[in-house]
């Protein structure tokens, strides 16, 4: 298996996920990151989200650099943290084929109120 994004100085923002095959006995997978921004599509605005993602592998894992580039192409996005859930949610269940995905987006509070979306795939 060839990692392109893990072996090369990548310092923009991608949008491919790389995956690798999974050791045995794993049965749950989870990352949580507070750098994950995006735009507001009304205003332009900068949302600033927290990110958790939990999936449970079959054959492939996700390879961690290549998330955080994966997550880096949202920044200049305007999105919903609805869209923002279910489009990480999908290309992870697409990327890596698990049992289930899920995708918990927490919003940080605009406007007095604070958002939270949890997809699953």
């Amino acid at each position: 298996m060839e990692f392109r994004q893990l072996k090369n100085k990548t310092t923009n923002p991608q949008k491919n996920l790389e995956v690798f095959t999974c050791p045995e006995n794993i049965i749950k997978i989870a990352f949580v990151s507070n750098e994950l921004t995006s735009l507001c599509p009304i205003t332009g605005q900068p949302d600033f989200n927290q990110v958790e993602i939990e999936y449970a592998p079959k054959e492939h894992c996700l390879e961690t650099k290549s998330l955080k580039l994966y997550l880096w192409h949202f920044r200049d996005k305007g999105m919903f943290a609805e869209m923002l859930a279910a489009a990480i949610a999908q290309d992870i269940y697409t990327a890596v084929q698990p049992q289930y995905c899920q995708v918990v987006i927490r919003q940080q509070t605009r406007g007095g109120i604070t958002t939270e979306v949890v997809a699953r795939c």
